[in-house]
């Protein structure tokens, strides 16, 4: 048996998100190699990685059922084997259908990975220590792709772009065998948990500790939580989240090659810097919302103060990022931006924790995630759109400052502490 074995598995988890991360880039970074040997244009891999998000975004939500009707530990370690999987055959693609396909196949295997670890959070950790678990796992992700460029990049020059792939995938199956031995969806049904930390668990999810814990008591249908304007404004907010996210995944090196003039190396080289700060901020982001809640005793009121307050500095920053001469001035101001937009990272699913009972927490999860994940599909789209009309990145900056934090205000506004029992998730 292990001691502590709750943080054992938000260790596993921080160590799937970066191999998720990991895995998600690693085409994007092996494309100059692919185009030569497969023969393949500009526009063939701009529809093969726009194919990804149609493949993730449905399989948010539907693995966020799955996660619910089956448990996060079936769901997660399925989900991290088949992306595996996807990801190493990706090593045997011969042309433009096949890798198309492949993409498509990743993205709906890695569609489950959100709402999966949100589910584990809840069968493990009490409210008060949720959104600090997955603030801390959640930090993977950012760290997954400050490392990816080094450390894919010299495996494919070493061994070449195809086996670079496999031995992504081997990592994510070793990843996976030690899951399935280790979690279980709660302490009741694990065999590893040592008796003392089963009754810690216990007792911390049993003490009543705000009045938002009455509003999981009572289970209700998925689509009743789904028409609630805390959940839609949720979602909502997440999209803004990432519409920042995407935004700098997307184009922000374009935009630091040409209108700063940066040479490729300078540019991934200063694009590792966002990441490091998102890291600590995601690390940061839940710890700080529990203390708040920790002072206050509301759930909702130490969520919403870190929703609104990090959603506008972060709109205030990326809409200055792109209106600055200096390429010093334009990589600080999206590393502050990114730096605050991370702080909410763990908040969208702690709200999801403290007003939606345990049975649809996945499916509501899933929902949110889907939501999300379509501002991939618009945002880089409409900043192409912008960008060509314009000649210029100012209005683009602009219109990410704008959506965030237009997503701050709805937050601000909607989500209050419930004062009846009678409306339980509404404001």
């Amino acid at each position: 048996m292990l001691k502590n074995l709750r943080w054992t598995l938000v260790l596993l988890l921080f160590l799937v998100y970066m191999i998720n991360y990991l895995d998600r880039v690693a085409l994007s970074l092996t494309v100059p190699m692919i185009e030569k040997d497969l023969m393949l244009n500009a526009a063939q891999f701009g529809m093969i990685f726009g194919s990804f998000f149609f493949g993730y975004a449905l399989f948010n939500f539907l693995g966020g059922l799955a996660t619910d009707r089956f448990g996060p530990t079936l769901v997660m370690g399925l989900a991290v084997g088949l992306w595996s999987l996807f990801c190493g055959l990706t090593a045997i693609a011969s042309g433009f259908w096949s890798m198309l396909i492949l993409r498509v196949l990743f993205g709906m295997a890695e569609g489950p990975i959100c709402a999966s670890a949100n589910k584990a959070i809840n069968g493990w950790f009490p409210k008060k220590q949720a959104a600090t678990a997955m603030g801390l796992l959640s930090a993977g992700s950012p760290l997954g792709g400050a490392v990816a460029g080094p450390l894919i990049g010299w495996m494919a020059l070493a061994f070449g772009w195809r086996l670079a792939f496999v031995i992504i995938c081997t990592i994510g199956i070793l990843w996976m065998v030690i899951w399935f031995l280790l979690a279980a969806d709660s302490p009741e049904k694990s065999r590893r948990v040592s008796a003392e930390e089963r009754a810690l668990v216990n007792r911390l999810k049993n003490q009543q500790q705000a009045p938002e814990d009455r509003l999981t008591e009572v289970r209700h249908g998925l689509g009743y939580y789904l028409r609630q304007p805390v959940i839609m404004v949720t979602a909502f907010a997440f999209f803004c989240y990432n519409y920042i996210l995407f935004f700098f995944l997307s184009w922000f090196p374009a935009y630091l090659v040409q209108a700063h003039h940066l040479d490729i190396k300078s540019m991934s080289l200063t694009t590792v810097i966002p990441w490091i700060v998102g890291f600590v901020g995601l690390a940061l982001g839940g710890w700080i919302s529990d203390k708040i809640f920790h002072i206050t005793g509301k759930l909702l009121l130490s969520r919403k103060i870190v929703l609104v307050v990090s959603l506008l500095a972060a709109a205030l920053c990326v809409a200055l990022a792109g209106n600055v001469q200096g390429v010093g001035s334009a990589v600080a101001l999206m590393s502050i931006s990114i730096f605050f937009l991370y702080i909410t990272g763990a908040i969208y699913w702690a709200i999801i924790q403290d007003v939606v009972h345990a049975s649809r927490v996945g499916g509501v999860s899933g929902f949110i995630h889907l939501i999300g994940s379509l501002s991939g599909i618009i945002g880089p789209i409409v900043t192409g759109f912008l960008v060509q009309r314009t000649g210029h990145f100012n209005s683009a900056f602009l219109l990410a400052g704008v959506v965030a934090a237009l997503g701050a205000l709805l937050v601000l506004w909607v989500i209050k502490t419930p004062k009846t029992d009678n409306n339980p998730v509404s404001a």
